[in-house]
C-alpha cells in the first residue's frame, strides 16, 4: 500500500527502527538528548512524504488524515529533552524494579524462542519511553508488531507523526484502545499473517499446522492484559490501572489459530535514562514508590507550560493560578495552599492525575527523534 501525502515532510529514515536505535544509545548514556539528536529545520510547503509498508492500522477514527494538526512546527521538541534532561538532574533518580521482574526476564527470554511473532505494548504518550533498551537484542530477527496503546489519550497530530514514523522504516504498527477494544481484531489479524509462513514451512514437512504464538510484551501498566481480555472478550487475564498486577507468564488460546502469551511488565533493573523515568511516572507506568510525586508534578507544570496545545494558559484555567511555567514547584506549593491545606503531596497528585484523565486535553510527551538528512 502508498499513500501520498502532500505537504507534509518527514526526515529521511534509514534501516528498520533506525531512530529508535539512536534514541536507545542516548537513553543508555548520560548524554542530555541535545547531545545525540539534532532537530533538522525544512520548509513543507511544497514537499510530499511516502507512507509504505502497512505501518497504518488502527480504529476508524485514527486513520492518517492528510494536514498535521495543533503544534506549530516551529515548537521544538529536542530543546524540550534537552530541558527535561537538567531538570531531573537534580532530582532523586527513579528506580523500580520489583522483585518478580527479574525472574520475568529470564522466563520470558526462554519463551522468546518459542514465538512466532512479538507484540511489543506501548503507551502512546511516551512510545519511546515505554520501549525497552534490550527488546531489539532480545528480538533478533522476529517478526514485530508494536502496538500503541491508549490512543485515545494523544492527539489526531500526535498518531499522525508517529504513524509516519514508523510506516517510513516499514514497522508494523497498531494503535488501539485497550479499555475499549479498538484495534484488536486488526492486531490478531496481522499477526496471524506475519506468521502465516510457519505452517506453510510445517506443511511442507508434513506436519500438521499448529496456532500461531505470539508473545505479548511491554512495560508495567501499559494495557498488556486489557488487550488480551479485549481479544478474548472476557477476562482471562488480571488487569487494573496500576504496575505490576501481572506476576507470572500465561499462555491462553484465541480462537483455533492463535496462541497468546500474557507477561508481566518488564523494565530495565537499572534506568538510567531519567527524563524516560519522569515521563514513566508522570503516565502512571511505573510503581509510585519509586518516585517523589512532588517532584514528578512539577517537572510536568514546566513540561506542559512548554507544549503549544497546552500553555500557562490551560493551567491557569484549571487551577486559576499565574505561572510563567518555569518553576513547577512553585506551582505546585500555591495550589497546596489554594486547595489542599499546604498539602504538596495531594496538590501534586492533583496535578498528575488531571493530566491522566486528560484535563489539560489529550496530549502525547514525545514525537518521534529527528536527524538531518545526508
Amino acid at each position: 500500500m502508498t499513500t501520498q501525502l502532500p505537504g507534509l515532510w518527514l526526515d529521511r529514515l534509514s534501516g528498520t527502527l533506525a531512530g529508535e536505535s539512536l534514541y536507545r544509545r542516548s537513553r543508555s548514556s548520560h548524554h542530555p538528548p541535545s547531545a545525540s539528536l539534532t532537530v533538522a529545520r525544512h520548509s513543507t510547503s511544497s514537499s510530499s512524504i511516502q507512507i509504505v509498508g502497512g505501518g497504518l492500522y488502527g480504529s476508524e477514527h485514527s486513520k492518517l488524515s492528510i494536514a498535521l494538526e495543533s503544534v506549530p512546527e516551529e515548537f521544538d521538541w529536542i530543546d524540550l529533552e534537552a530541558d527535561l534532561y537538567h531538570w531531573t538532574k537534580t532530582l532523586r533518580p527513579v528506580q523500580w524494579y520489583p522483585g518478580h521482574i527479574a525472574k520475568t526476564e529470564k522466563e520470558l527470554k526462554d519463551q522468546l524462542k518459542l514465538m512466532d511473532v512479538v507484540i511489543e505494548v506501548r503507551d502512546a504518550r511516551i512510545p519511546m519511553s515505554t520501549s525497552h533498551p534490550q527488546m531489539d537484542s532480545w528480538l533478533g530477527n522476529r517478526k514485530r508488531i508494536i502496538v500503541l496503546n491508549r490512543e485515545d489519550m494523544i492527539s489526531t497530530a500526535d498518531r499522525n507523526t508517529w504513524a509516519s514514523y514508523y510506516a517510513r522504516q516499514g514497522t508494523k504498527v497498531v494503535f488501539s484502545n485497550g479499555q475499549l477494544g479498538m484495534g484488536t481484531m486488526k492486531l490478531s489479524r496481522l499477526a496471524k499473517s506475519l506468521a502465516g509462513g510457519v505452517n506453510e514451512k510445517r506443511r511442507a514437512k508434513g506436519l500438521l499446522p499448529r496456532p500461531v504464538r505470539a508473545g505479548i510484551v511491554g512495560y508495567p501498566n501499559v494495557g498488556k492484559s486489557s488487550l488480551i481480555n479485549r481479544l478474548l472478550k472476557r477476562r482471562m487475564c488480571p488487569a487494573a490501572p496500576r504496575p505490576g498486577v501481572t506476576r507470572v507468564l500465561k499462555w491462553v488460546r484465541f480462537g483455533t489459530d492463535l496462541e497468546l502469551l500474557d507477561s508481566p511488565g518488564i523494565i530495565p533493573m537499572r534506568i538510567n535514562d531519567q527524563s524516560a523515568a519522569i515521563k514513566l511516572a508522570i503516565c502512571d507506568d511505573i510503581g509510585e514508590r519509586s518516585y517523589d510525586v512532588s517532584d514528578v508534578a512539577a517537572i510536568l507544570v514546566q513540561m506542559l507550560s512548554r507544549l503549544p496545545t497546552v500553555g500557562n494558559k490551560a493551567l491557569h484555567d484549571r487551577y486559576k493560578i499565574d505561572t510563567d511555567g518555569r518553576i513547577g514547584k512553585i506551582f505546585v506549593q500555591k495550589l497546596a495552599r489554594q486547595l489542599f491545606n499546604g498539602d504538596s503531596h495531594q496538590a501534586a497528585f492533583r496535578i498528575l492525575s488531571d493530566f491522566r484523565k486528560g484535563r489539560f486535553g489529550w496530549v502525547a510527551l514525545e514525537r518521534p527523534p529527528k536527524w538531518h538528512e545526508h
